[in-house]
């Protein structure tokens, strides 16, 4: 069968676009962090949704797995294919185009295979803000975004990615194609398609296109970075910003100082944000339309949090260049700390008031569990989304820590369950989670999401294996 099947596929999208050499698949095969690593029949690239659809109706006829992919840096195994070599990756990388742009109702219509980085310079390029932003900017695709609806930086201004979609194309598991384009702000005419395949994690259909949302881009920034005693002061800081800033707040992201001590140590470039440390930094952004006013909020919002005794110290960005600089900083954070040895990582969200709690209870919890374990939690203090990690205690084994994994996401995710929060706010399900997710999902809401996926996908040849 694999032969033949082979053949049929290189008649829909040519021989060249098929990797079957066991080499020139392994970058298709493992995901970033090692945790996954899996086989595959072939690598398809088809160059647009019709041979999306053809590859996807032969695997129909043939019962033939697909695994969507995109750009590969997924970090919960939903683009990785299993062990057994009979699955195929379907990978997106072709699928480039800017369809169209549309400037009266603010709209962009890409492909999936677009990085999110290219995406956002064709939104410049035509006097627009398409806002996600993700440290994996450079290499992760809108496609993939779509599926996990990623979250990054700029949620608290902006919404997830799901907000930022009017429509979507969609592939189905028979090959047929869910043509959902629209521009349209208002469309009561039944359910709203769109928002089942966004955040499905190719588990109902392949997204090939979208139509996205955009936005003036802003006309002054202002990039602080601020210096307090704990996520407690953090939490208050937040709150009069929200007072005196309102919508001008961009992004407020939580950092701890043994972080930026990661980043400081394994990157040249890297400079200490502020003249003396600090236990907690925020890194806090204001955007505003006009040229002038951001930067006389900015300071109101920092002397009012001095004179309160909320915030220690703060420096605001004198450049574009220093901006970067403390960006760098935070969007180092995660890369580094695979440089400190294992890394046991969470991707959870509680109520905005509770994450301060949530980070002393955890915390508290962990180290009981690991003493000597390094805490890093980090991450959108604005959307209540911490990613709470924990680098492995110094000398440790790095396979005896890494096998701990599951036993101190038990603890973890107990603390977020009293907090009525998510074990996973961004990154998704995929493989990582799978098994997590009957014990903290209605079981009216998994029922739901079965009966959907068995209508659209009976014979159960999207993405096996991930989400349910």
């Amino acid at each position: 069968m694999p032969a033949a099947f082979l053949d049929r596929l290189a008649s829909l999208i040519g021989a060249q676009h098929i990797v079957t050499d066991a080499q020139d698949m392994e970058p298709y095969l493992v995901e970033r962090r090692g945790l996954y690593h899996g086989k595959a029949l072939a690598i398809a690239r088809p160059a647009n949704t019709a041979e999306v659809a053809a590859v996807v109706a032969l695997c129909h006829e043939t019962d033939t797995a697909v695994v969507p992919q995109g750009g590969n840096t997924g970090l919960v195994g939903g683009q990785i294919p299993d062990t057994s070599g009979r699955q195929l990756i379907l990978s997106l990388a072709r699928l480039r185009e800017v369809r169209e742009v549309d400037l009266a109702s603010n709209t962009m219509v890409v492909e999936a295979g677009m990085t999110l980085a290219e995406v956002q310079q064709a939104a410049e390029k035509a006097g627009r803000l398409f806002p996600l932003s993700l440290a994996s900017e450079g290499s992760c695709t809108i496609g993939g975004n779509l599926a996990t609806n990623a979250g990054g930086t700029a949620v608290i201004a902006y919404g997830n990615t799901r907000e930022l979609v009017l429509g979507v194309e969609a592939v189905l598991s028979d090959g047929r194609v869910l043509s959902s384009l629209s521009k349209l702000k208002k469309d009561n005419t039944g359910y709203d398609l769109k928002d089942l395949f966004v955040g499905s994690e190719g588990t109902l259909g392949v997204i090939t296109a979208a139509v996205l949302k955009l936005f003036p881009r802003p006309q002054s920034i202002e990039t602080a970075f601020v210096g307090l005693a704990d996520p407690h002061h953090a939490l208050k800081l937040l709150q009069l910003a929200h007072e005196e800033a309102g919508n001008a707040i961009h992004t407020f992201e939580l950092i701890p100082r043994i972080g930026i001590e990661y980043v400081l140590r394994h990157v040249a470039s890297a400079r200490d944000p502020l003249t003396e440390p600090h236990k907690w930094y925020v890194l806090l952004e204001l955007t505003a339309q006009r040229r002038d006013g951001v930067a006389d909020t900015m300071n109101a919002v920092l002397e009012a949090a001095l004179e309160q005794g909320i915030i220690e110290d703060a420096a605001l960005a004198a450049s574009l260049d220093q901006a970067k600089q403390f960006w760098a900083l935070r969007e180092d954070m995660s890369e580094v700390q695979r440089l400190e040895g294992g890394s046991i990582k969470h991707d959870v969200s509680v109520p905005i008031a509770s994450v301060p709690d949530f980070i002393d209870e955890a915390s508290a919890a962990v180290l009981k569990a690991v003493p000597g374990g390094r805490l890093v939690p980090f991450g959108h203090l604005g959307d209540g989304n911490i990613h709470f990690n924990l680098s492995q205690p110094v000398g440790a084994d790095k396979q005896a820590f890494v096998a701990r994994w599951y036993e101190i996401n038990a603890i973890v995710h107990g603390v977020v369950a009293r907090y009525h929060g998510s074990i996973s706010a961004e990154h998704g399900i995929g493989q990582l989670k799978r098994d997590l997710l009957p014990a903290v999902k209605d079981p009216t809401a998994l029922d739901v999401m079965r009966a959907i996926k068995k209508a659209l996908d009976p014979k159960g040849i999207m993405n096996p294996g991930k989400v349910l």
